[in-house]
């Protein structure tokens, strides 16, 4: 299986920035995709940005020309810039690691992270 660790959350003012980690390791884990979700209290987990192994990025509408997803394959490492920070980016940021389990052959996602908690507040 594959484990997935986030780092980088923080506080931050509105219009700063921040960069978020997210490291996967496990070798019976062929990744393909890798992206980014959100939960605010009270609010279910929303997709913010994925990327896939080729380069290929989608975003949430919300985040467009603001956020970028970028992604190391070497070091199975995906980040999140996140400029021009908004109150309402305010939530639990989780990574999501989709691809193919080797012992069964099947493809899914892994299993979430514990998240990394982004503040945008003044």
């Amino acid at each position: 299986q594959v484990r997935l660790v986030e780092s980088g959350g923080g506080l931050v003012q509105p219009g700063g920035s921040l960069r978020l980690s997210c490291a996967a390791s496990g070798s019976m884990f062929r990744i393909n995709v890798m992206g980014w979700y959100r939960q605010a209290r009270g609010n279910q987990r929303d997709l913010v940005a994925t990327i896939t192994k080729g380069g290929n990025t989608n975003y949430a509408d919300s985040v467009k020309g603001r956020f970028t997803i970028s992604r190391d394959n070497a070091e199975n490492t995906v980040y999140l810039q996140m400029n021009s920070l908004k109150p309402e980016d305010t939530a639990v940021y989780y990574c999501n690691a989709q691809g193919v389990n080797l012992a069964t052959m099947n493809y899914g996602s892994a299993s979430w992270g514990q998240g990394t908690q982004v503040t945008v507040s003044t």
